[in-house]
């Protein structure tokens, strides 16, 4: 008796040991694991003028991570985050990018978000022959002709016409056909070259531009610039603006009762649900360009398990609840990266760039291919128009009710609302 219990003690004594071995083991492994991360290097906007959009960017990649992480990561080595905040301010972003090749030391390069600052990104990035994807920046590369760029952002080939052409396409489809075009935009980068490509755009359909200016980025009170624009009497009011100046300019023309037959346009600030709260119903009848919404038609493999995970995460961090504008992007950049690391079998840049732009990616976001230049070879914008929005409800923004699409046919939810006069009738 008392031998079976000294055997039964020297058992479990055995197997505790054995499973103290096992998790000193594990512990070894992940200390070794986290010791020697792959590290993601990009910057961000945190706060300034574009940070509503740059946290949801942020914490989508943040969950790309997490993902990775979860299935060992890459070429069994943990993946890092390292980041820094650009201010939306693209005389920050050289520096950083500098700081994170040089001192951080990162392995691989995404971003950064928006055109102004993936442009003041790139003279760095060319100079260390690093790989990257930007977020949301058009036209970049057609400065800079760099085989190391990708954009991602749907305008496809056509580049920043991408950002304007169903809006002209939509107005010159309507009976009768207006006939007269006023433009305006920040100016900054994005917002000029959106502008850039609407003026091509409106030449192409026929239109005759009457009122083309820009306004300071420093604007804050928009009743001057909106009123400039009614005394032009345009029948089509195309405009490029940021979030700040969206809110300022849909106010100022409800104010003054601006009343073209055709207005909207790239007005990025009308992407981000709280702004869109903000508004209600006074962005009823504007047409604008999305790169991404609810529709059944973008329902990708994938995309809601991300979107569900983001949710959890942007309700604790109080920002945007849906993300549909930006997070499909910045998960997507995260699976291309990923895949090329994989296929290649590490990190080197040349052999990175050249799997990029040789194979097509299935993602979030939907499939993604590059050509030459780093752009999508096909494009996937979309332009949509509010309808009656009711006010103080969020949930309306999760479906495409009261944010119909209208162009391109094969994502067509509803009919546009014409003249706009008639979409803000009470």
């Amino acid at each position: 008796m008392f031998e079976l219990v000294r055997i039964r003690r020297a058992l479990r004594k055995a197997a505790l040991v054995a499973v103290a071995g096992v998790l000193s083991c594990l512990a070894c492994v992940n200390a070794g694991w986290a010791a020697d991360p792959i590290k993601v290097g990009f910057s961000m906007a945190l706060t300034g003028s574009v940070a509503p959009n740059g946290k949801q960017i942020l914490l989508a990649l943040e969950i790309w991570r997490d993902d990775v992480n979860a299935k060992g990561g890459l070429l069994g080595r943990p993946v890092e985050l390292v980041y820094y905040d650009d201010q939306s301010n693209p005389s920050t972003v050289p520096g950083i990018y500098t700081k994170l090749i040089s001192i951080d030391k990162v392995d691989l390069i995404l971003g950064p978000y928006a055109t102004n600052m993936a442009a003041a990104a790139m003279p760095a990035i060319m100079q260390n022959n690093k790989t990257t994807i930007s977020m949301l920046a058009i036209g970049v590369n057609s400065h800079f002709n760099y085989n190391r760029y990708f954009s991602m952002v749907p305008v496809g080939p056509e580049g920043v016409k991408s950002f304007s052409r169903g809006f002209f396409e939509l107005a010159a489809a309507q009976n009768p056909k207006p006939k007269t075009v006023a433009l305006i935009a920040a100016d900054a980068e994005f917002a000029k070259t959106a502008s850039d490509g609407a003026r091509e755009n409106a030449k192409a359909s026929g239109f005759d531009i009457i009122y083309d200016k820009t306004y300071p980025p420093s604007t804050t009170d928009f009743t001057p610039v909106v009123r400039a624009i009614q005394a032009a009497n345009a029948d089509v009011v195309f405009v490029a603006a940021y979030p700040p100046d969206t809110v300022g300019i849909v106010s100022a023309a409800r104010e003054i009762r601006l009343t073209p037959k055709i207005f909207g346009g790239t007005m990025v600030g009308l992407l981000v649900t709280p702004i869109k709260m903000r508004l209600g119903p006074l962005m009823d009848g504007l047409v604008i360009m999305e790169s991404f919404t609810p529709a059944p038609s973008f329902n990708f493999p994938g995309l809601q398990d991300v979107l569900a995970k983001y949710r959890v995460k942007a309700a604790s961090e109080k920002i945007d609840p849906f993300g549909y504008g930006f997070v499909p992007f910045a998960y997507a950049a995260g699976q291309i990266l990923a895949e090329a690391v994989t296929a290649t079998k590490g990190l080197d840049h040349d052999k990175l760039a050249t799997y990029i732009h040789g194979h097509s990616f299935s993602t979030v976001a939907g499939e993604i291919a590059y050509n030459k230049n780093g752009d999508w070879t096909q494009p996937r914008t979309v332009f949509t128009q509010f309808q009656n929005v009711t006010p103080n409800d969020m949930e309306q923004f999760s479906k495409v009710d009261h944010q119909v699409i209208l162009w391109p046919d094969k994502y067509k939810t509803g009919k546009i609302i014409y003249p706009y006069a008639d979409a803000i009738k009470k």
